[in-house]
């Protein structure tokens, strides 16, 4: 603990953000970093406790505060402080596969359970992450690293999201012959075509694969395993097989006149914008366009937000997202104390921008869809109706229908588990929410020789919960291997 006061002497000092006026001009970034000496000052807040909670991902009350990921938090933090980047960097990277994404889209967990944080403001846990790896590679310590000895063990790795490369990453430096498998066109899995570009600029995922590439993996995309390419060809070729092909069956919307047109999912939605934003620059008519629309959202979740941010730099006419539940409290109330995680209303960047742009909140609560209107096949209207919540059972509030003007309908309510076509190719078995079996604390699938992990295994979840699974599930595939794993 290299300053002993620093949590006394520093306030929280966060990364700028350009205005919600300028950002929107485009689909970059927007966040700038603090000066080094600024940065330092941040790393000195840490508190360097005696049980670090910021690392432990403990679960209460169902939720779970602090990183799945153990990182070392207090001794990069340290390592920032006295400048000492090289051995921050190295004990980053001890716990933490992909720090460049995790820093940027990562909800923080770490920050929430930091004692900082109990009578005032946490450590800026997540920009020191992403200062420490950008450092890195900004001064040339993010180098290939191939392993010295290879053994003869040929692995495949279905998917290309964080849980995917976290295999392959993890099992490649291990000396193992790893092949990913992406059926898009480009790696990246949810990283690619799930987030936005202004919270994860591509460039950043691709810099990670060539990284990859010259460490020995090999990439192919445009492979859909199950589907243009048999599973049995794939069982036949390798000695072992992680499947990590994400949650991505949306769940829909059961109401009148959902065959509408001008309705989507919000995938498919923030999926055709990167796309064509990579492909052309967003030539005219490439994509799923909102400019000039009455948009409607249903989901008030992070990909509801994203969809937001992205129907205003489109040019919508307006946007509306409703939420079923109620707002949350502002600040913690009494019964969700620290180090719970905070059940608290985040206002985040695309709802920020509404509100700086338009003038009003986009977000309305207890509220549903009721019906949809449409005339000659075309989305012109929702009928919504407000509920209520009583004893734990969902009610119609009598007499709240309200006719809002709708052009485009976008659903993003979360999804209901992995795509079946991929499973039932493989002849995995699956659980009742849709996802790949496996025995409590393990990755191994019914099927011998296959292997789960990310959000196929345990359902839609975050970024960090993903490579935590994938470097888990590659220690596993390792020993199935080699009959012993000395991986971390």
């Amino acid at each position: 603990m290299g300053k002993i006061t620093g949590f006394l002497e520093y306030d929280r000092n966060n990364n700028e953000s350009y205005s919600p006026k300028l950002r929107i001009k485009n689909f970059n970034e927007f966040h700038t970093p603090l000066s080094v000496s600024e940065r330092q000052e941040q790393g000195a807040r840490c508190m360097n406790c005696g049980v670090p909670l910021c690392q432990s991902a403990i679960k209460l009350k169902g939720m779970v505060t602090g990183c799945p990921l153990h990182n070392l938090i207090p001794e990069w933090n340290d390592c920032i402080y006295t400048g000492n980047y090289t051995h921050a960097l190295s004990r980053l990277l001890k716990t933490s596969s992909f720090p460049e994404f995790t820093g940027r889209v990562c909800p923080a967990l770490c920050e929430k359970a930091c004692i900082c944080g109990l009578n005032g403001d946490p450590v800026t846990v997540r920009e020191n992450e992403l200062f420490i790896i950008e450092t890195a590679f900004a001064e040339g310590d993010m180098t290939p690293r191939p392993p010295y000895v290879r053994t003869d063990k040929q692995i495949a790795v279905i998917g290309s999201g964080p849980s995917g490369l976290a295999v392959a990453d993890k099992l490649n430096k291990r000396g193992h012959n790893v092949t990913v498998f992406e059926k898009s066109d480009r790696i990246g899995g949810l990283l690619m075509y799930g987030i936005p570009n202004m919270k994860l600029e591509k460039h950043i995922i691709d810099r990670r694969v060539e990284l990859m590439k010259a460490e020995g993996v090999i990439f192919i995309t445009s492979a859909d395993i199950g589907n243009t390419i048999p599973a049995e060809e794939i069982l036949d070729k390798f000695d072992a097989v992680a499947l990590c092909c994400g949650a991505k069956q949306p769940r829909d919307l059961k109401v009148i006149n959902r065959e509408a047109s001008g309705v989507y999912f919000a995938v498919d939605f923030l999926t055709s914008t990167t796309k064509s934003l990579l492909d052309n620059e967003l030539k005219e008519g490439s994509y799923i366009s909102a400019k000039d629309k009455n948009v409607i959202i249903v989901g008030g979740g992070d990909t509801g937000n994203d969809c937001v941010g992205t129907c205003i730099r489109h040019g919508c006419k307006s946007v509306t997202q409703i939420e079923m539940l109620p707002k949350a409290p502002d600040t913690r109330s009494s019964d969700n104390p620290w180090p719970e995680w905070p059940k608290i209303c985040k206002t985040d960047y695309g709802q920020e921008e509404y509100i700086a742009n338009y003038g009003s909140d986009p977000r309305i609560y207890e509220t549903t869809v009721k019906e949809l209107i449409s005339e000659d096949g075309k989305l012109s209207a929702v009928k919504t109706v407000e509920v209520a919540f009583k004893d734990g059972k969902l009610s119609e509030v009598e007499g709240s229908e309200k006719l809002l003007k709708a052009d485009m309908l976008l659903i993003a309510a979360g999804f209901i588990g992995c795509e079946n076509y991929v499973t039932n190719a493989f002849g995995v078995e699956l659980t009742a929410r849709n996802v790949v079996s496996s025995p409590e604390g393990t990755y191994k699938t019914n099927v011998d020789k296959v292997f789960t992990a990310g959000d196929m295994h345990r359902g839609q979840s975050l970024v960090v919960w993903a490579i935590a699974e994938g470097r888990a599930c590659a220690k596993e595939i390792d020993e199935y291997l080699m009959g012993y794993t000395n991986m971390e």
